[in-house]
């Protein structure tokens, strides 16, 4: 049954009628986003350009360092929630990556592992519980949850943008130190907003919150010693940086299958029919990932030495073009919560599993614009920058599609007891986009040692188009999949005996 919030929801109801810690959060997710876009849009360039390390070693240590931080969203899901609060994790996340920060601004390559596994550990577990207090201000059944996401992905966004421009500005002229300094002020906006709004961002329905006092404690503290010891222990994987890609592909089969248990295990046929949903959307959208997460990798290479980037009299860094992004997210991410309230509201609903396919459709069709603009390349091998910034516009309206609909999916597919499991699972798939886009980035640039763009062109150009075609026919096969899976999450439990008394089905309004 849906709530009486749910039911008075209308195209007319205002952000500021919804729940109180939704406002807060967005202003969190903004500030504590600002120092991981520095890290995602420079990490290459810093490593390649400042610190002396070879393109394909950069890479991977780049997409080892994404895939990490996705898969200890995984991690977070498990333990917050049921050891530590979702509140307590965070503000202990914000201080390891603040010190992240200031240890990448020393400008020593020998703390750079150190550095970057103690960053880490905030922005590894910051989203997976800013995004579970979210979930924990609606009701499973309460339509305000994707609006919630899709402004909350919108800040997000907006601390990108605010991120690539420091990081295209300070890049220029190479103070990398001042540029890691100052973005580890937004850590310390964010840390300082979740203390002043603790007590509405405090668990609500957890297993962490009906511990008795005494155990919350016992277990808290063991928590602090696990993240204080991790640090080393991420730093040591990013010194192999090779080895750790398998073992996180290894790792993302496992819990696959894991999830697929879960999904058999659920208690009801309902229950059982929406997990499998969720499994199919989350294994189909590590393909979206994989075209998505080249953008810090081999897509800034290109864009660094193959983009014709000279403007009137100044140079755009490479940073700058991932705004390209950030602004469609930013003024679409509202545009399309209110279309989508609209079409609901004329009694139209629209379904996840479509709009996966059309986003692997958009990414898809992204990618093979670059061969066409490397086709019309001048004589000095270098690409239009507008074909680049059509790319990354047709990536954002795939990701608006699929990236804040998935969050809001796990609060209405997923059992409440899951929930945080499955969020970390969900984010885990963009560590595995990671993993396979720096071998995908690797490939671009084998063989050939220099950044001519005469000599490098052939090599992206075959790469994008296959990656863009890969992706296009995996969402015609979803496409094709659409009704089969929308069955499965619009189970009606009027029919099923095993089923509950409360349905989460979607509701046409």
């Amino acid at each position: 049954m849906l709530n009486s919030d749910a039911r008075n929801f209308t195209p007319a109801t205002r952000w500021n009628t919804f729940p109180a810690g939704t406002r807060p959060l967005l202003a969190i997710q903004l500030c504590a986003t600002l120092s991981f876009s520095v890290l995602y849009s420079s990490l290459v360039l810093y490593m390649t350009g400042e610190l002396g390390l070879p393109a394909a070693l950069a890479n991977s240590m780049t997409g080892v360092f994404v895939a990490l931080n996705f898969a200890l969203h995984l991690l977070t899901g498990y333990l917050g929630g049921r050891y530590c609060s979702y509140r307590a994790l965070f503000m202990l996340g914000m201080v390891a990556q603040t010190s992240g920060c200031w240890l990448l601004a020393g400008h020593d390559p020998a703390y750079l592992y150190l550095a970057l596994g103690a960053f880490l550990i905030g922005s590894g577990i910051n989203s997976t519980c800013i995004n579970c207090m979210l979930t924990q201000c609606f009701a499973p059944d309460d339509k305000r949850r994707e609006t919630a996401f899709i402004y909350n992905y919108a800040g997000m966004n907006l601390g990108f943008f605010i991120g690539f421009s420091l990081s295209g500005f300070f890049q220029l002229t190479h103070q990398y130190p001042r540029l890691f300094m100052l973005s580890s002020m937004g850590n310390i906006f964010a840390l300082l907003f979740c203390f002043y709004h603790r007590r509405v961002l405090a668990d609500k329905t957890t297993r962490f919150a009906a511990r008795d006092p005494l155990s919350q404690k016992r277990w808290a503290t063991l928590i602090f010693i696990l993240i204080a010891c991790m640090p080393w222990v991420l730093s040591q994987l990013l010194q192999f940086a090779d080895l750790s890609n398998k073992i996180i592909l290894v790792i993302g089969a496992c819990m696959l299958l894991v999830a697929i248990h879960m999904g058999r295990k659920c208690a009801t046929r309902h229950e059982q029919l929406k997990m499998q949903a969720f499994i199919v959307l989350m294994a189909v959208a590590a393909i979206f990932w994989m075209l998505f997460q080249i953008g810090p990798m081999g897509l800034v290479q290109f864009i660094a030495h193959n983009v014709d980037r000279h403007w009137v009299l100044g140079t755009i860094p490479p940073q700058w073009f991932h705004n390209t992004n950030t602004v469609c997210i930013v003024f679409g991410g509202p545009l399309l919560s209110w279309g989508m309230t609209r079409l609901r509201a004329r009694g139209i609903n629209v379904n996840a599993p479509a709009q996966f396919s059309i986003a692997l459709c958009l990414i898809g069709l992204a990618f093979v614009l670059l061969p066409w603009g490397i086709a019309r390349a001048d004589e000095f091998g270098m690409v239009s920058p507008g074909f680049v910034m059509s790319c990354f516009a047709l990536q954002a309206m795939g990701e608006l599609l699929i990236s804040p609909i998935g969050y809001a999916m796990v609060g209405a597919l997923v059992p409440e007891l899951l929930q945080g499991v499955m969020m970390g699972m969900w984010m885990l798939m963009s560590g595995i986009g990671a993993t396979l886009a720096s071998y995908c980035s690797n490939w671009m640039t084998h063989g050939v040692s220099s950044v001519d763009p005469l000599l490098t062109n052939a090599g992206y150009s075959f790469v994008f188009l296959r990656l863009g075609l890969l992706a296009i026919a995996t969402g015609l096969l979803l496409m094709v999949a659409v009704p089969k899976i929308n069955r499965w999450i619009q189970c009606n439990p009027s029919v099923d005996n095993d089923l509950a008394e409360d349905s989460l089905t979607p509701v046409t309004e």
